[in-house]
């Protein structure tokens, strides 16, 4: 069958045979030619290859050209395994220029096996007439689209919190991160703090509780290295938080968790005991004290806020806020008017904002 449509010109006489009748545009989001097809490149290859047939039988004239993803991560790392270029600094040590053209000459180096495995699923598809995102007339039209949402008006600037790969000193996108064996298996360590609470007004229930000792949030966090960005600290507005009572001070943490960390505070915090209870939304807006001065001056920051994610899943139901770390963290701060810090460099070293470290 492939033959006979081959012989035939099947496809391309589709195209020809509907000449100025209306036209269905298809744009077809590429793959990456540096490694071979895989089941989801196939199963979308199908739908891809239903819907411009059914506008062609319904009389559209209906090109479809293949296309090549030359840019990005998944070329430069192959690059970089190969020329054993282990970073960002070797890569320019080596040349730009050079690293640049030998991904151009790695990038196709699949596309025999790709034609003939979408030719194999019967896909009908131009591949005489491709296009390869590297082509500049591509890259030309990328960049006049860009220009016209730019002079509409369209475009704007913000921040956006992204995975971020240290040793390629980039970005990655969330599909990059869900590539094949973008995750490996480690164990970080975690740990549990407190923050104090300050300037909590005498008619509070927790200032009843407390009996005029501090009161302080336990918070547990898996990436200890933020907590010198922290800005601010979220709770469950409808969790239950127990208030318990130590030598010298209360402390507080969600009431489902209590059990699951009992081990844990007898062995920090021998004594506790429960003396009451409040609600999420009762802590919402009370200030405490930075466990860092490096950001004191920030403006709304250091405050209690209610958040829909806090969960009492894990951890003790309150949750450390790093707006420049967390996309969760990020939309709470700012909605509370709590800008973005984020005091690490390019390879993921703290800066001069944060001295100590």
């Amino acid at each position: 069958m492939l033959a006979y449509w081959a012989n035939d010109r099947t496809f391309e006489a589709s195209v020809k045979a509907r000449e100025g009748g209306p036209e269905f545009v298809f744009y077809d989001g590429p793959p990456f030619a540096n490694g071979l097809p895989h089941y989801g490149h196939l199963l979308t290859g199908y739908v891809k290859d239903a819907v411009p047939r059914y506008k062609t039988m319904r009389g559209w004239r209906v090109e479809r050209r293949f296309g090549w993803d030359c840019h990005g991560l998944p070329a430069e790392m192959e690059a970089v395994r190969e020329l054993e270029l282990p970073g960002r600094v070797d890569i320019e040590r080596y040349g730009v220029g050079r690293f640049n053209d030998y991904c151009r000459t790695s990038v196709l180096r699949y596309r025999n096996e790709w034609e003939r495995y979408v030719n194999r699923q019967a896909r009908w598809v131009d591949f005489s007439n491709d296009y390869k995102t590297m082509d500049m007339s591509y890259m030309e039209s990328v960049m006049w689209a860009f220009r016209r949402l730019w002079d509409r008006g369209l475009l704007y600037e913000g921040q956006r919190v992204l995975p971020y790969c240290w040793e390629c000193e980039t970005p990655l996108s969330n599909f990059e991160t869900r590539m094949d064996n973008a995750y490996r298996e480690r164990q970080d360590p975690a740990v549990t703090v407190w923050f104090e609470l300050t300037g909590l007004p005498g008619d509070h229930a927790l200032a009843r509780l407390a009996g005029g000792r501090p009161v302080r949030l336990l918070v547990w966090t898996t990436t200890p290295w933020t907590l010198p960005s922290n800005l601010a600290l979220a709770v469950g507005s409808e969790v239950t938080y127990s208030v318990l009572a130590g030598e010298g001070a209360v402390y507080l943490l969600a009431r489902d968790r209590s059990e699951a960390l009992a081990p844990v505070l007898e062995d920090a915090l021998p004594g506790l005991a429960e003396v009451g209870t409040v609600a999420g939304r009762e802590l919402a807006g009370l200030r405490y004290r930075p466990i860092f001065d490096f950001f004191s001056g920030q403006p709304n920051a250091f405050v209690v806020l209610t958040a829909d994610f806090v969960s009492t899943e894990e951890g003790t139901g309150v949750v450390h806020l790093a707006p420049g770390f967390g996309e969760d963290d990020q939309r709470a701060c700012e909605q509370a008017g709590i800008g973005v810090v984020c005091p690490v460099d390019s390879r993921a070293r703290f800066t001069a904002e944060v001295p100590t470290y």
